[in-house]
């Protein structure tokens, strides 16, 4: 059931030798995080600003090598809860495939499973998973552009918005654009015209 699992521990990419590195409570936060996300109440796992507090406590470890523990950890729960493992299945299966996830790991994660798991399981739909990503947050302000190289009195108007959306995998990304004035006041009408049909819902 997790041949693909144990892989993701206990080959090439060093994620039990990173997981070794994270504090007993930060991966305990990732691990809640996550479980929350499949039971879709968070739209996603702020990897990058979990990635900054462990960092700030004097762990040494990147975003990517978070992001790619939380893809096998998400992973990991779902195709438990589509398998309706229980703790000890799932202890079980982690312990005659992975001997290298420390130990403070493998606690964590009995424990998370034991007092939350059956949520996942209950509403985890294999079939209904989500495939596109979601809205979390949008910011948008206003900019003047005031000269260039070419132009010494430019005065020139624009938008910048930035989209904060969670991936499928529940990776929370900015994603920034501007628009000139004509470009926004488009944006808006099709905002305007899709709440217009939303009320007729």
């Amino acid at each position: 059931v997790f041949a693909s699992d144990r892989c993701c521990f206990s080959d090439g990419g060093g994620a039990a030798d990173k997981i070794r590195l994270i504090p007993q409570d930060f991966f305990a936060e990732l691990c809640e995080q996550i479980i929350q996300h499949l039971n879709h109440k968070i739209p996603g796992i702020n990897t990058a600003e979990l990635c900054q507090r462990i960092q700030t406590s004097g762990v040494d470890i990147n975003i990517g090598d978070l992001a790619k523990i939380a893809n096998t950890l998400s992973f990991l729960f779902s195709t438990a809860a589509r398998n309706n493992l229980s703790t000890e299945e799932l202890i079980t299966t982690l312990g005659s495939g992975v001997s290298t996830l420390p130990k403070h790991a493998v606690q964590v994660i009995r424990h998370v499973w034991n007092e939350q798991g059956k949520a996942i399981a209950l509403s985890e739909d294999a079939g209904n998973m989500a495939t596109v990503g979601q809205f979390v947050d949008m910011k948008w302000k206003l900019g003047v552009a005031m000269s260039s190289d070419t132009c010494r009195s430019l005065k020139y108007p624009y938008v910048t918005v930035t989209l904060t959306v969670a991936d499928p995998s529940g990776q929370i990304t900015d994603k920034s654009f501007e628009m000139t004035i004509p470009q926004f006041k488009n944006f808006f009408r099709q905002f305007k015209e899709m709440a217009s049909v939303l009320e007729t819902v």
